[in-house]
């Protein structure tokens, strides 16, 4: 017998178990599905975020920085440290500890909320009468209703055609999050988010990091002047970084992996390496989703189609995060799963794209909201921009850690801001002071006249604003 829930969210990840928190918070009954097992099989809700994303990779850069800082940086405050060694081994099982508070805080959110939890597959059974019936394929098989279905099912690593994820030699993000041993030489294609965080990770504890980027330019969305300053920073730490590249041939023998490539200059190159981390984006995931079921509208890239609002083609039926259109960012599908939740409601849920804060935790951090330089010009808006330095903030110098800077991007007329451009230390943190300014729609003045505690680092967002006025204090 089918059991019966005003809304059952396919997915346990950032924008599902949030979704389903939100809607039981609203009064309804909510269950939420979710197949991902840890190394006993047990429920590891949290998705690619929590399991195998954004909190493992947390982890090991923290305990690489640690490292790294043990062998280059200790000395210069007076403390001697020879001899230090890394123990991959500790080092993965703490990551591991790290993920499974995380998990079972999940768990214990969906139980404190009421919602009803399932460990399984959930898809499509059909429709019913006032709603959807959703099968649970798991230990044991369960039929639920929904008069409301809540997709949140999330994304799958993309993999170069004709070279599979062996998780043994060629890696996919959790590959490379389970690595046993420092590889002596590290490939990686592609340059984003994935690669230059785990090829900081391995580059700290003494792997040899080569990576190879298609496009000619270094992260082509963030803002120019930010991407060449983390540029100069990451060559400076010994990461290789190589533009332009054609990839060809990948072999994967029993050794390590082959890969041949054409350079910028149009030479062919071979690259032996030990391990190799592919990280070229993601793909929504609507394996097993059983749409043809309900004749869920899917598109060419196999995302679910939505609107504005998250609604799908059919009545009842919504999906958030990375399998819909929109940046794939473990807050994203948060706030999707919160404005869902409340639109299910009868409220007025709202997420607003433009503020939508984007991080890269490598060391210098980088992170950025609303529009680059380049997109101001492109789009003819008349701008003035501002930067200050680390290099002359008091706390950063403290710290011994002055990379970088802040850009201020203001409408030449109204001053209102319209894009914050960070590459430095903690400007992970940093950024939603930018993030709270533009949503209330703030001119650089208005950041420019906040006192900020000194000494601290959120000074130079300050000082930025001020320079956007030309009347910097400090620099």
């Amino acid at each position: 017998m089918s059991k019966q829930f005003d809304v059952v969210v396919i997915g346990g990840g950032p924008g599902g178990y949030i979704a389903a928190i939100r809607a039981a918070q609203l009064g309804f009954q909510v269950a939420c599905i979710d197949e991902w097992k840890n190394a006993a099989g047990g429920p590891a809700p949290g998705g690619t975020c929590t399991n195998v994303g954004c909190i493992p990779s947390k982890a090991l850069l923290q305990s690489s920085e640690h490292f790294d800082h043990a062998n280059h940086h200790f000395a210069e405050h007076g403390i001697s440290a020879t001899g230090v060694k890394m123990d991959v081994a500790q080092m993965i099982a703490r990551k591991d500890s790290v993920v499974k508070q995380n998990n079972d805080g999940i768990l214990y959110l969906l139980k404190k909320n009421k919602v009803t939890f399932f460990h399984g597959r959930g898809s499509f059974a059909g429709k019913a009468e006032g709603g959807y019936t959703i099968h649970v394929a798991g230990k044991t098989e369960e039929d639920l209703t929904a008069k409301h279905v809540i997709i949140a099912t999330g994304s799958n690593a993309r993999a170069l055609p004709g070279t599979p994820f062996d998780e043994v030699n060629v890696l996919s993000n959790d590959g490379a999050l389970r690595l046993g041993a420092v590889p002596k030489k590290l490939a990686l294609i592609g340059s984003g988010v994935i690669g230059l965080e785990m090829g900081s990770v391995w580059r700290r504890l003494g792997a040899e990091v080569i990576i190879l980027e298609g496009l000619p330019t270094f992260l082509g969305a963030v803002d120019e002047q930010i991407a060449k300053e983390a540029k100069k920073a990451f060559d400076k730490q010994g990461l290789k970084i190589e533009l332009g590249v054609k990839v060809g041939e990948i072999v994967n023998g029993k050794k390590g992996v082959t890969v041949n490539y054409i350079n910028a200059k149009g030479e062919a190159v071979v690259l032996d390496a030990d391990k190799l981390i592919v990280s070229i984006g993601r793909v929504p995931n609507t394996i097993g989703l059983n749409t043809e079921a309900v004749g869920l509208q899917l598109d060419e890239r196999g995302a679910i189609v939505v609107d504005g609002d998250c609604k799908t083609n059919l009545p009842g039926v919504w999906a958030v995060g990375d399998v819909v259109r929109g940046p794939m960012l473990a807050h994203k599908a948060e706030e999707e799963g919160v404005a869902v939740a409340e639109r299910i409601a009868g409220q007025h849920g709202h997420v607003n794209f433009n503020t939508i804060p984007w991080v890269i935790y490598t060391s210098p951090e980088i992170a950025w909201v609303g529009r680059t330089e380049q997109q101001l010009k492109a789009d003819g808006v008349a701008y003035k921009a501002g930067t200050f330095p680390f290099l002359a903030n008091g706390r950063a110098r403290a710290l011994g850690d002055t990379t970088g800077m802040v850009k201020f991007l203001a409408d030449a007329t109204t001053d209102e801001i319209l894009g914050v451009h960070m590459v430095g230390p903690q400007v992970s943190e940093l950024i939603a002071e930018a993030v709270v300014a533009m949503e209330f729609r703030a001119s650089a003045e208005d950041i420019a006249r906040i006192c900020h505690a000194h000494p601290s680092l959120s000074e130079a967002t300050k000082e930025a604003a001020l320079a956007v006025d030309k009347r910097t204090l400090n620099f």
